[in-house]
């Protein structure tokens, strides 16, 4: 069985001790620490510039996946790039000239990511598959952590896992939003590479260590 890989969302994380939270999410066995950017255009809500990506980047080798919901990113991932991101995704809506986008990423020697939004269809982003490194699929309306998870992505993630698979392309599928334990299972068979998780993990009444734990039994 393949590897899942756990990308520990900082959203839900508690900021007043952001070192000693991605300590422990770490030491629990994450593989990415999960960084989302809103500029309250994009989506309704305001959250982390480029010094957080820094701020982590001092704290913890760990790759960090950021996640651009912003407007206009092609003015801002060099900065993303600057202060540490491994790998930057950016969306597909509202991009028009979001080839270059991507190429830009790697330009600046990143992995990059293309995010399709709850409402897109994976058909809108099948052209672009040979020229990125990582699908993430939104299993929620981007903006806020804690939302529920929408089923009916389930089904577009099996699609683009045979898309990748048919035509044989190194990329990674991601789901963010609303996952769980409970979800996490069923989201795995359908053929995820990578699940991120906020909530879950960092606001699990039993703690960090216990989340991780139950997120990777779940699929044993």
């Amino acid at each position: 069985m393949k590897k899942l890989l756990i990308s520990a969302s900082i959203l839900s994380a508690d900021f007043s001790n952001l070192a000693d939270q991605i300590h422990q999410a770490e030491n629990a066995g994450v593989d990415w620490i999960h960084i989302d950017v809103m500029d309250g255009h994009f989506v309704p809500n305001i959250t982390m510039g480029p010094f957080i990506v820094e701020t982590c980047r001092k704290i913890t080798q760990l790759p960090l996946d950021v996640h651009l919901m912003i407007e206009n990113p092609d003015l801002f991932t060099e900065a993303f790039a600057k202060a540490g991101a491994d790998r930057i995704s950016i969306h597909l809506e509202e991009n028009p000239n979001i080839l270059r986008s991507l190429q830009k990423i790697h330009d600046l020697g990143c992995n990059n990511g293309l995010v399709i939004n709850p409402g897109t269809q994976v058909t809108s982003a099948e052209p672009l598959f040979p020229f990125i490194d990582l699908l993430l699929v939104m299993s929620v309306n981007p903006g806020y952590s804690g939302q529920e998870f929408i089923p009916e992505v389930e089904s577009k993630i099996i699609h683009a896992r045979n898309c990748i698979d048919g035509e044989k392309l190194p990329v990674l599928i991601q789901v963010d939003g609303g996952v769980t334990s409970k979800n996490l299972p069923s989201l795995f068979i359908a053929g995820i590479d990578v699940a991120v998780a906020a909530t879950a993990i960092f606001k699990h009444p039993d703690g960090i260590a216990q989340a991780v734990k139950d997120l990777r039994l779940s699929i044993k």
